[in-house]
């Protein structure tokens, strides 16, 4: 009896953070994981740690607000046996009311959030459609509830990213795809850390959401026998922070 293929996953955003602790905690024996990410120091570090772990890391260094590299990457990849998971967690944020927002912080926000998972999950579908695999958008309580002041083009990225999850379940499973979107609050992430110093706050991470509270909840979900599926999860810290 042949054994089982090794799992296949795709991570954006697999140096820090979510993706990165999503990541560590499908690196099983075996598995292969492609990391995506714009910093080649953490990337190596985060392939080490995938390494040490009992996976193989192939590390590739993107810019995702780049949608003509996006493209040319993912219809490069190879994917002969197809996809276990797409796990997009890759993303970007400018706070800033609309009054004083550019097109450029649109530009932006959209390009990270929406149109880079928009790219690369319609390169990748037929792998995903050949192994039956699973999609996963780590997007925020933002994407969930109406923002407040300052957050309104990140809202609507956000929001736009659940949409695109919700059709992407309402057209694939059939296939055999499973979509899963997943709306964390606060969490102990380097883009936090930047929204909390732009927001003149202190920065307190023991009181957020840690990374592999969330890359648990995902990797459950994954786990869940076939004849179910988890649309979404929501996180928040359970002390949210003064």
């Amino acid at each position: 009896m042949s054994s089982p293929r090794p799992l296949r996953a795709v991570v954006t955003g697999g140096s820090s953070g979510i993706g990165r602790a999503t990541a560590l905690r499908l690196a099983g024996p075996g598995a292969v994981l492609d990391l995506v990410g714009r910093d080649r120091e953490r990337l190596e570090e985060a392939g080490g740690a995938v390494e040490a772990a009992g996976g193989r890391a192939i590390l590739h260094t993107l810019d995702l607000a780049d949608g003509t590299a996006v493209g040319r990457w993912a219809e490069a990849l190879e994917l002969a046996s197809g996809l276990d998971v797409l796990v997009h967690a890759a993303g970007a944020i400018r706070l800033g009311r609309l009054a004083e927002a550019t097109a450029e912080d649109l530009r932006l926000q959209l390009a990270v959030n929406l149109e880079a998972p928009f790219r690369l999950t319609r390169a990748l579908l037929p792998a995903l459609r050949l192994a039956g695999g699973q999609v996963v958008f780590v997007n925020s309580t933002s994407g969930r509830v109406p923002p407040g002041p300052g957050g309104g083009l990140y809202a609507a990225s956000k929001h736009a990213l659940r949409a695109l999850a919700d059709a992407l379940r309402a057209e694939e499973n059939r296939a055999g795809v499973r979509v899963l979107s997943v709306f964390p609050g606060r969490t102990a992430t380097p883009m936090q850390e930047a929204v909390v110093a732009a927001e003149g706050g202190s920065y307190r991470p023991e009181r957020l959401l840690q990374p592999d509270d969330v890359a648990r909840a995902i990797v459950q979900a994954l786990a869940l026998p076939r004849t179910a599926e988890v649309t979404d999860i929501a996180l928040r810290p359970h002390q949210p922070p003064d």
